[in-house]
């Protein structure tokens, strides 16, 4: 790859473990990658990551976040032979659960590895052929014939559990997929934009973000504008792609390749009323910088899914808020998809704009 830091923190944040609620070792990660990028590091009890660069003016700052968790599952029974059963944690599609290689998180941080089932198809009656099984109803094999057996490697009600799959690039091209890029790809930009910022010295205080928790409902927006007062709010993100069989682009517009996307509105109806109206003095800013920097770009417009700037809008006495986010294929799965171009001008058209930016 042409851009080797990008790719290489990209692997080092996907392959740690962090599902919402426990993100402690990527927020490790975080840090160690972050090293000698700031002037000064911050955490609050919810476990959020903020590195700050001071600017010109240190009271002038301007926020943005990418979140560090991924989905996952939780353990919530030990069958008496060993088995366990597990429920989502986040949105997950109940049929990509099934036969998949699990690693659960225990207590004091070790690994336990395990693979999920059901049913064998030999003997799924013609109704079982024609239903998805739900993640309520699977289990996760340990290879342990009892209950005490799986406790004695640490698995109890409570642990977290996610997939044990590490990322690569798709033969040696520009592909990048893992099971955590969403949103390991925003905090792969956030570091490379730091590193690229060294040694330049910015009007405004730049202050990045790891958040917490964004998977089971945009928890940390909010609580980020309370610990920062920042005078913008930027959420790196991803977001959804068409350009896939039955995928329609009439209905998810943006494609991978084609540069990052400015968030216009996204919506989630399945939390209710969650979602962003982007100010348009801040879509034409941002558009403003990629265009005279050459940097393609996609507008983005999307139902179904939703950002930390959502909850940072209307935190305190409100915050211009927006995003800008990664095109992805394979949303939600373990097997999610990014192209390493477009975080090469995500994080292009963040420098530029960070360099750039004057108060809207």
């Amino acid at each position: 790859m042409e851009n080797s830091t990008l790719l290489n923190t990209l692997m080092h944040l996907d392959n740690e473990y962090g599902v919402s609620g426990d993100e402690t070792a990527v927020a490790a990660v975080l840090r160690q990658e972050m090293e000698g990028l700031y002037d000064e590091y911050k955490a609050d009890p919810m476990g959020n990551q903020y590195f700050i660069k001071y600017g010109k003016n240190r009271d002038k700052k301007i926020v943005f976040s990418a979140h560090m968790d991924e989905i996952g599952f939780i353990i919530n029974y030990i069958e008496p032979n060993g088995l366990g059963r597990f429920l989502p944690v986040g949105y997950h599609d109940d049929r990509t659960a099934v036969n998949q290689d699990m690693v659960v998180i225990t207590d004091d941080g070790s690994r336990v590895y395990g693979v999920t089932g059901s049913k064998p198809a030999h003997i799924m009656t013609e109704e079982d052929h024609e239903k998805v099984v739900k993640i309520e109803d699977l289990f996760v094999d340990f290879g342990t014939d009892s209950a005490e057996e799986t406790r004695a490697l640490g698995v109890e009600v409570g642990c977290y559990m996610t997939y044990a799959r590490e990322g690569y690039v798709l033969n040696g091209g520009k592909y990048y997929t893992g099971k955590s890029i969403d949103n390991r790809s925003g905090c792969a930009v956030m570091v490379e934009t730091l590193r690229r910022l060294q040694g330049v010295e910015t009007d405004y205080t730049v202050i990045m973000v790891g958040s917490t928790q964004e998977e089971v409902g945009i928890r940390a927006g909010g609580p980020i504008v309370a610990n920062t007062d920042p005078d913008l709010y930027i959420a790196l993100d991803v977001t959804l792609t068409g350009g896939t069989p039955g995928v329609e682009e009439s209905k998810i517009s943006c494609l991978m390749g084609k540069g990052p996307a400015v968030k216009y509105y996204d919506w989630d109806p399945i939390l209710g009323a969650t979602g962003s109206n982007v100010p348009r003095k801040l879509t034409n800013k941002i558009i403003d910088v990629a265009k005279k920097h050459g940097i393609p770009f996609q507008r983005e417009v999307m139902t179904g899914g939703g950002t930390d700037a959502w909850s940072a809008a209307f935190a305190g006495r409100s915050v211009l808020a927006g995003g800008i986010s990664i095109p992805q294929r394979y949303m939600h799965t373990a097997v999610g998809t990014v192209s390493m171009d477009d975080l090469e001008n995500v994080v292009e058209l963040t420098v530029n704009f960070i360099r750039e930016y004057e108060e809207l």
